[in-house]
């Protein structure tokens, strides 16, 4: 049976949105696949159903499923554990005004501790039907009430048990019960199933339900990409504790192309960058903003006596690191870099490699197998990286493919830059839409390293981040074009980053 992540799931009912479909009748279609499945096993008309409901989005597929339940002719009693101002999502809370009308036909009891449950002991303990629309994931420790009490009533009815989705209390990814869990005769889960569903002893009878949520949402790059690697900011957060990035760029030849790696992890939200660079144009980095530290080094190129500082940093202070912009291809360079990416992957750090640090990892591809790495190459950089031309034209589905072996024999995650990013670490493997034409100016690449750095740096897992990265930065560059069309710089994108990020962080 084909298995889906709760976080997968999550980010595909957000991009399922974002393509067109709406939560509104993905939770219409979840309420319905409820039923049918009821009615599947068993009559509904005159029976009495009792539907414990959160606040949260399960409770909504439950605020559905009795609506439809009552209009065929059963007896419904919907329980809320908590109050209806808690009632979180605009679908739930739309879903719930309906039941609020239907004052002749759908009984409501709110419970708002577990002393309420008293004056529907009697109902509970004489229903036919019991369904669990309590909590569908993100449970950890111990379960607070009313919810607990709620899945004692649900666990000692002699009733029917249906849970929604997932059984209350069990973890969807592992089927571990942290605390205490719903025992169901049945569960309905929805698109596919989750790994911890195959735990039988609380799911019961597994059926897996369509609602309509579309095969590209799971394969293209969307909000739900982006709120996966957003790290929520608590109030005592000290400086440093939203990611550093370290940017080991630039020559006597390119100074700008770190200086945007740079600047653009910045306006992504880690708390601070340091550029190391030859000392030829560390003055010219750090005269672009004060914002910027920088480290310098003899020469006009990255060279051995880079080491020691780079070192240095490497070993006690960064949590990511960006490798390759403006670097150039000089002998010294070619020696070097080989170094450094020993010292990242000794130190398990997350790294990003672009620009000419790819064609380096070219003359031996396999040197970071296995590392927390992203290579960000576009078609010519994919060519010196693998051997392997990428034919154009070609269906996309066979571009993604070439991607995605080069991805597992490398060891790696490839974000391939083009006119659909392909985003791949061997297993998976997405495509990224956003972004247009203007963005074939130079630098727009070196954006996307620094947005790509910030999340690996605030712990993101390779994948998740080169995806949200791609959507971001094509984002910023489509924010750019509505604004001054297609005479767009790189530097145009960097301050419309937060814009990009903020109109799906929440």
């Amino acid at each position: 049976m084909e298995t889906i992540s709760a976080e997968d799931m999550r980010i595909a009912d957000e991009n399922s949105e974002y393509l067109g479909i709406p939560r509104t009748l993905l939770m219409e279609n979840a309420g319905r696949g409820i039923v049918e499945s009821i009615l599947k096993r068993r009559k509904v008309e005159g029976k009495g159903i009792i539907i414990f409901s959160g606040t949260g989005n399960n409770g909504g597929d439950g605020f559905v499923a009795a609506r439809h339940l009552a209009s065929l002719g059963a007896k419904v009693h919907l329980i809320l554990l908590g109050d209806p101002s808690r009632i979180r999502s605009s679908e739930s809370k739309q879903n719930w005004n309906a039941l609020e009308k239907m004052m002749l036909t759908i009984e409501r009891t709110l419970i708002r501790d577990s002393s309420d449950f008293k004056k529907i002991k009697d109902t509970i303990k004489n229903a036919d039907i019991v369904i669990d629309a309590i909590l569908g994931t993100g449970i950890v420790g111990k379960i607070q009430e009313p919810l607990s009490t709620a899945i004692d009533f649900f666990n000692t009815s002699n009733a029917f048990k249906i849970a929604v989705d997932i059984p209350t209390g069990l973890d969807p990814d592992t089927g571990k019960v942290h605390d205490k869990a719903v025992k169901a005769d049945v569960t309905v889960t929805f698109h596919k199933a989750k790994p911890g569903l195959l735990n039988k002893d609380y799911t019961g009878e597994l059926e897996v339900w369509p609602i309509g949520i579309p095969p590209e949402a799971e394969i293209i790059a969307g909000p739900g990409d982006v709120k996966s690697v957003i790290k929520k900011r608590d109030p005592y957060s000290h400086k440093g504790d939203f990611g550093k990035v370290l940017v080991i760029g630039g020559s006597g030849y390119y100074s700008g192309a770190s200086t945007f790696v740079a600047l653009s992890a910045l306006r992504t939200g880690v708390d601070l960058v340091i550029v190391t660079t030859p000392s030829k144009i560390a003055p010219v980095i750090r005269g672009y903003s004060p914002d910027l530290i920088v480290r310098e080094f003899p020469g006009d190129v990255l060279n051995r006596d880079a080491l020691p500082v780079i070192s240095s940093l490497i070993q006690d202070w960064a949590t990511g690191i960006a490798v390759g912009p403006g670097l150039g291809l000089q002998d010294e360079t070619r020696e070097t870099i080989p170094e450094i990416f020993q010292l990242v992957k000794k130190k398990k750090l997350p790294l990003l490699v672009d620009a000419d640090a790819i064609k380096i990892l070219g003359e031996d591809n396999k040197t970071l197998y296995g590392s927390k790495t992203v290579l960000t190459p576009h078609q010519g950089e994919f060519m010196q990286l693998t051997g392997e031309k990428i034919p154009s034209p070609s269906k996309l589905e066979d571009r993604m493919k070439i991607v995605e072996h080069w991805a597992n024999e490398l060891g790696v995650t490839i974000l391939l830059k083009a006119h659909e990013d392909i985003i791949s670490n061997g297993k998976r493997t997405k495509i990224n839409t956003t972004g247009n034409p203007g963005m074939t100016v130079g630098g727009t690449g070196d954006v996307l390293s620094g947005i790509c750095a910030a999340f690996l740096s605030q712990g993101s897992e390779p994948f998740r981040a080169a995806v949200a990265s791609a959507f971001i930065n094509g984002k910023a560059g489509d924010l750019a074009v509505e604004n001054k069309g297609f005479h767009i710089t790189a530097t145009d994108l960097i301050p419309l980053i937060p814009e990009a990020i903020r109109t799906y962080e929440t």
